[in-house]
């Protein structure tokens, strides 16, 4: 008979994993080649069939109740010994199964109108900035980090992403800039110091706004750097320059097309956008049962195949796309870090049943970029094929001059997100 412990003797080569079943069984898988380790226990005698059944929603709903425990290593470890492996676990009868029924009904999955994507957004980001302030930096940055070097600091790493997007924006003063799901308002300021220019940051996070908003007046640039609650469609406006940063995850596969018409509408004659996205090396797929459900409802991290495919038809020209490989791996790893290294304050904040899930959840995305297929892209696109130069030659330039202009502003700029949320 077909069992969890069969799967696992079949899936696991690489590292080794102890397994103890509610009964005090202690049974031992892999070993054939070097790898992570871990050990686990099963306090329920019924937890083994339900993650043979679902392995990956229910083998994290084991952990987060308490019905999985590690005993040797940690979540992380266990997560790595799967990721190792995880070709052979695709390959189980349950994972073909759930697979191919998450790809049937993906186009529902993900079809966020415009009331399903409130409510998701208020899911993952209206939770409380108190929880978010453990593992961010301080600008509270809540996406992929640039390390072109690799041991950057969190802090600095954050502050190289928004110099490399802005010397790809091709800034002058004088222009109006779109920033589409703004967040916590870092980028749009960024970018109001970097040039002299006015922003404008839409968001569905009512807490994300509140705290934006502030921290434009702290600054004294509310004249200039405006923060709506409206959805991308709602924007009307026509802007020199439109930024997007970890939002496309967002919009859904059966979006995409409009999201880029919307996009290409928004742009002037000499636009010019940069979008700033998770994405795979990977054909187009599906969102993991867990993240879909307790993380990101609604979100799906699109293939470059079907991003560019949607933006052929807007006759958008696409000048650059470049392909960042490693960088969202480095980022969680610190997140992940600072998170355990605050986890008793998470607790009091939320409980312990949210911090085994928020652990699972940046480990398991940790590993996804460090040893799956996942990545992330930048595109920048325009109306115009020479709205950009034709070499990246500008961009290490323009980096030096911003980076010289950084002194004048960032602590400042920084500073006023902990000021903002202090209050």
């Amino acid at each position: 008979m077909f069992s969890l412990y069969g799967l696992l003797d079949k899936a696991i080569k690489k590292g080794r994993l102890t397994v103890v079943d509610a009964k005090g069984v202690t049974r031992e898988f892999g070993g054939q080649e070097p790898g992570p380790e871990a050990a686990i226990r099963f306090t329920s005698s019924s937890a083994a069939l339900k993650i043979l059944l679902n392995p990956e929603l229910n083998a994290a709903e084991a952990y987060m109740d308490g019905h999985l425990v590690v005993d040797r290593g940690s979540i992380h470890d266990l997560i790595q010994v799967f990721y190792a492996n995880k070709r052979h676990f695709d390959l189980s009868p349950s994972q073909i199964f759930w697979r191919g029924l998450s790809r049937k009904v993906r186009r529902f999955q993900q079809n966020n109108v415009l009331s399903r994507s409130r409510a998701n957004v208020k899911a993952h980001y209206d939770i409380g900035e108190d929880l978010y302030r453990l593992f961010l930096d301080r600008d509270m940055q809540y996406s992929c980090a640039y390390f072109p070097d690799g041991p950057e600091t969190i802090e600095d790493a954050q502050t190289l992403k928004k110099r490399h997007i802005a010397a790809k924006l091709c800034l002058k003063d004088g222009q109006r800039v779109l920033d589409i799901g703004c967040g916590w308002g870092g980028m749009a300021l960024y970018l109001a110091h970097v040039a002299d220019v006015e922003v404008v940051g839409v968001t569905l996070s009512e807490r994300q706004l509140a705290v934006a908003r502030r921290r434009a007046e702290i600054l004294g640039v509310s004249d200039r750097v405006r923060f709506e609650l409206i959805d991308y469609r709602e924007v009307t406006e026509k802007f020199d320059r439109v930024v997007s940063v970890g939002m496309l995850e967002h919009v859904g596969a059966p979006h995409l097309g409009a999201y880029f018409l919307n996009v290409r509408d928004r742009l002037g004659p000499e636009g010019l956008a940069l979008i700033h996205s998770i994405s795979t090396k990977s054909p187009p797929g599906v969102t993991g049962p867990f993240l879909r459900k307790y993380i990101f409802p609604g979100g799906y991290s699109p293939a470059l195949s079907e991003t560019v495919a949607a933006i052929e038809p807007t006759g958008l020209w696409l000048l650059d796309c470049e392909i960042w490989r490693c960088h969202y791996g480095y980022t969680l790893a610190q997140w992940r870090e600072r998170f355990l290294a605050n986890r008793d304050k998470a607790v009091e904040i939320m409980d312990e049943r949210f911090c085994r899930m928020w652990e699972l959840y940046l480990s398991i995305a940790e590993c996804v970029f460090l040893q799956g297929s996942s990545n992330v892209f930048q595109l920048q696109i325009a109306r115009e094929r020479d709205t950009a130069p034709i070499s990246r030659n500008y961009i290490e330039a323009e980096e030096c001059r911003i980076a010289e202009r950084e002194t004048e502003f960032l602590d400042r700029v920084v500073a006023s997100a902990q000021q903002a949320l202090d209050e």
